[in-house]
Order: structure tokens, then sequence, then C-alpha cells
């Protein structure tokens, strides 16, 4: 059986990116939820779609909902904290990620062993 979120960048909420392609290329938003079985992203106040629903008990008057949709993961790439530019997913971790509390990445320990050897 495939893994589902193979691929899949570890982007949690409340992460800012930046949309990169299609109709709402160039926009950044924070992530509100994120959508493992299609792969995919939903950014606040990006890619809105109206909704024709009924009336029920939660929605009484019912009507024309405006809603988020879900933005493919491979269309945003996360805004870095020190340049405030979308950058890579691998680059974005290795400079912090989300700051503090991020773990570091496998290839900043090489380079502190290399640091150490070098001494």
């Amino acid at each position: 059986m495939k893994d589902e979120t193979q691929g899949f960048p570890a982007y949690k909420k409340n992460d800012m990116v930046q949309v990169i392609a299609g109709k709402y290329k160039g926009k950044s938003g924070k992530i509100l939820r994120l959508v493992k079985k299609k792969n995919a992203v939903v950014i606040e106040k990006i890619n809105m779609v109206k909704r024709h629903t009924k009336p029920t008990q939660k929605e009484p008057q019912g009507g024309i909902i405006e809603k988020e949709a879900p933005l493919r993961v491979c269309k945003v790439l996360p805004i870095s904290a020190k340049s405030g530019k979308p950058v890579r997913f691998s680059v974005w971790m290795r400079e912090g990620g989300r700051g503090e509390g991020a773990k570091a990445t496998p290839g900043a320990k090489k380079t502190k062993a290399k640091e150490r050897g070098a001494k």
C-alpha cells in the first residue's frame, strides 16, 4: 500500500507560506488546515470559493457561503523569517524553520562535526 503522505513536507498549522503558481501567485497567508490525503493545504483568505447550502440547524438561513478551498502543496513555499521571502523547504528548515524549538537538520550536525575536527 502506498504511503499517502509520501513527499508531503512537514508544514504545520499557522506556518506562513506564499503561493508560487496559479491564480493566486504572489499572495501569502497562514496555513489553516492540512489535507494530507489530497497533499494540500488550506491558506487563510486564499482560493475562496462559494458554496450554495440548504438551511440546517447550524445555518438556519442557508444561502451562499464563502470559504477557503485547498491548494496543492507544490504550489506553496514557506516564508523565511530572516528575509521575509519564500524559500525552498529544506533551506527554511536549515535556517530555523518555525523559530525557536525547531529541530536541527542532519546537515547542520555534520557542519558542527567538521568544525570540531578543524580545531
